[in-house]
């Protein structure tokens, strides 16, 4: 009988696969004359027919692994991304060590947007391109090259991986599940390139999922190193703020970010009013939360200096513009009645004045302020 073996090497990248390279052709049978056809065709879809017939005949074939790994990459290559995923979990069965078949189902998961898929074909990925890396350098000296390809190959796969999760962080519209793929690549890869890369993506998706708790934590990590994100200042300073603890850490975060945001470009793709929009919004917010600080120190004069200095950055927010409006007034009144200022009083008339024109929870407390300075210091105007 005449038998012609032929073992096909398909080097990928340096990565090299028994299962999957191995073809054993015996023309003088079905099976081998089915082999030899499918190798002489040159026309995809025609070959993918052929494939698909004998994977159908003979799927316990020693070539199996080598017709499903064909199947595979013509699938890939035309797109059918499910058919590509079915060749490869057979050819994957055959041998889970297959670091090549794993990698192709994760690409095929990437093309399906299939967020699932991409988490589970990125672990298994992982996991089989680790176990190469691991494996014990061969100690026969004509295999060390081999080996040496294939570690390094496993190496690259292995950052993919964490590529694929990255990448699919940023695509995920919902917040919660961007949560879950950036907590994955930290826990999986911790000194991945690609986590620090999503450091403002994760803050911002525990934002919008109202993990608020977390956000902080987070920022407030990160500002011990780089405080040059005003986002996270804000959070954090008014966190520290709401909950009336560590004011001096408050007066340092609000400081930090009114001079970043003073002092940044406007960032690509935001436009101009956006942009202002902002940095009105983040100065505005450090100068009063500084304001109230001060105010609820009794230190007057430097309350009277933040407030003043918030509002015209916060003249379209009324709440805002009320509540820095009304503690002026105060805030005047107090260092006016304590060194019988003048100006002092005025001051304090005219701030509490145009509190009580604007409607807020503070515009009855206002209007008894104006009405008790009048009296008091006969004011008339």
């Amino acid at each position: 009988m005449l038998v012609r073996a032929l073992v096909l090497a398909l080097f990928v990248a340096g990565g090299v696969c028994a299962q999957r390279d191995k073809i054993v052709v015996n023309t003088e049978t079905p099976e081998g004359q089915l082999l030899q056809q499918i190798g002489q065709e040159s026309d995809d879809a025609k070959k993918l027919g052929l494939l698909e017939q004998f994977a159908g005949k003979y799927p316990k074939h020693e070539s199996a692994g080598w017709v499903y790994a064909q199947m595979q990459t013509l699938y890939m290559k035309a797109s059918q991304f499910d058919k590509a995923m079915e060749a490869g979990d057979k050819l994957f069965a055959i041998d889970p060590s297959d670091v090549e078949t794993a990698l192709q189902n994760l690409k095929a998961s990437e093309g399906k947007k299939d967020p699932d898929l991409v988490k589970k074909w990125s672990a298994t990925t992982a996991e089989a391109a680790g176990k190469v890396v691991a494996s014990q350098k061969p100690k026969e000296e004509d295999a060390v090259d081999e080996w040496t390809r294939k570690v390094d190959y496993a190496k690259q796969v292995k950052t993919y991986t964490d590529y694929s999760l990255y990448a699919m962080a940023l695509q995920l519209p919902d917040p919660q599940k961007k949560i879950e793929f950036i907590e994955e690549l930290t826990r999986r890869s911790p000194e991945s390139e690609y986590v620090p890369k999503l450091t403002q993506v994760y803050f911002t998706a525990l934002r919008q999922a109202g993990q608020n708790e977390r956000a902080v934590a987070v920022a407030e990590k990160i500002l011990e190193t780089d405080q040059n994100n005003e986002d996270m200042l804000l959070v954090v300073a008014d966190s520290y703020f709401q909950k009336k603890q560590q004011p001096e850490k408050v007066f340092s975060y609000t400081g930090k970010m009114i001079e970043v945001v003073g002092s940044k470009p406007k960032p690509e793709g935001v436009s101009d009013a956006d942009w202002t929009k902002k940095k009105n919004l983040v100065t505005g917010l450090g100068h009063w939360m500084q304001g109230k600080l001060y105010f609820g120190q009794n230190k007057f004069v430097d309350a009277d200096k933040s407030l003043q200095a918030a509002l015209p950055f916060i003249e379209s927010n009324a709440d805002l513009k009320a509540d820095a409006l009304f503690h002026l007034g105060v805030a005047n009144f107090k260092l006016g009645s304590t060194t019988n200022n003048s100006d002092r009083i005025l001051a304090a008339l005219k701030f509490s004045q145009a509190c009580a024109a604007m409607k807020s929870p503070y515009q009855g407390a206002a209007q008894r302020n104006v009405n008790a300075i009048k009296s008091q210091y006969r004011v008339t105007r």
